[in-house]
């Protein structure tokens, strides 16, 4: 194993980055974030200075030429994602790409072959799945704790109607269902760990952006359903249930998990409607962008596999797809990862 943190390099001066992910990786035992680069200098310059990051590059062309970066953390808008993560494998970097990964499956399959071709790791930068309270989650269920898991419903929405935000561009990947479903999407096929044979879905899009902000679906596995909805117009709320035939797991925040208080469990053996069966427990603070950067930077080091990798990507992106295709037809659309 190489000894070391990570030296990682960001494309863009995105605010996820600044403001979340960059002084998350920061505080990481594995992960070094030593540049930064965007298309305008002083951009890059301005977050460098006030996340203390050694590098400012003025295009992202000259951050992939430095060869002391060893690891690419791609938060550029979604249309944007695959080509320049195929750009920095090319460099020869590792990338930890922003979701949703790509626009379409056969998209996200071009980054597959350029891994393989260039021999570094891609994944998709579903923190979620590092952090404490879904592994937890997920050892519950399968310990047998709720008995047989048969159905997961979600809910995740915000409201936001500024026409400046790059989520409300039809042609660079906007939408709720791609920014926020992609979740409720991939921890339902990650804790009934399968695939789903068949969705549902329903949508309605802003008259004035074309993208969709009220989305639902039912997502068909072979042990029960997945019934969700996600929308950029609502009142901000996430929760995540899970329901088995003896008891039902809730995790109270389950996206946006805060890094400054401890998450909760609600944990229900099922003895009655009033709530008498519920215990809660509490996962310790923790930053989820902290966890999914030392993961990565860990797999890099000591050749393991990243968190989400391609194959998952693209599977995720398949079910976004027939998501896409069913509410546009009015019927059931059975996943095609190609």
């Amino acid at each position: 194993m190489k000894p070391g943190k990570v030296k990682w390099g960001v494309l863009g001066a995105a605010s996820i980055a600044v403001r979340k992910v960059i002084p998350a990786m920061q505080k990481g035992e594995w992960t070094e974030v030593a540049a930064i680069a965007s298309r305008d200098i002083r951009k890059a310059e301005d977050a460098a200075h006030r996340l203390k990051i050694a590098k400012a590059y003025g295009s992202y062309e000259e951050l992939l030429a430095d060869p002391e970066i060893e690891a690419i953390y791609n938060p550029l808008p979604n249309h944007l994602h695959v080509p320049w993560s195929i750009k920095a494998a090319e460099a020869g970097k590792h990338v930890l790409c922003e979701k949703p990964l790509s626009l379409t499956v056969s998209e996200a399959r071009t980054l597959l072959a350029a891994r393989d071709r260039c021999g570094v790791k891609i994944g998709e930068a579903f923190m979620v799945k590092t952090h404490p309270q879904w592994l937890r989650t997920r050892d519950l269920i399968r310990k047998g704790v709720i008995g047989e898991l048969r159905s997961i419903g979600g809910v995740f929405s915000y409201f936001n109607r500024d026409p400046q935000n790059v989520r409300h561009v039809a042609g660079w990947g906007g939408g709720g269902l791609m920014d926020i479903g992609c979740y409720p999407i991939t921890t339902s096929r990650w804790i009934f760990e399968e695939e789903p044979v068949r969705v549902a879905g329903t949508m309605e899009n802003d008259p004035e952006f074309g993208t969709d902000r009220l989305a639902s679906a039912i997502l068909e596995f072979p042990s029960g359903h997945s019934i969700f909805t996600c929308s950029t117009q609502l009142v901000p709320y996430q929760r995540m249930q899970f329901l088995g035939t003896t008891g039902r797991i809730e995790i109270e925040i389950p996206f946006n998990a805060p890094n400054d208080r401890p998450t909760r469990l609600y944990i229900d053996d099922g003895r009655d409607v009033f709530g008498t069966g519920i215990r809660v427990e509490t996962i310790p603070v923790c930053d989820q962008y902290t966890v999914q950067g030392d993961t990565f930077s860990r797999a890099i080091r000591d050749g393991g596999e990243v968190p989400v990798p391609l194959e998952d990507s693209i599977a995720n992106m398949a079910v976004i797809e027939a998501v896409f295709r069913a509410a546009e037809t009015g019927k059931w659309w059975k996943p095609e990862a190609l």
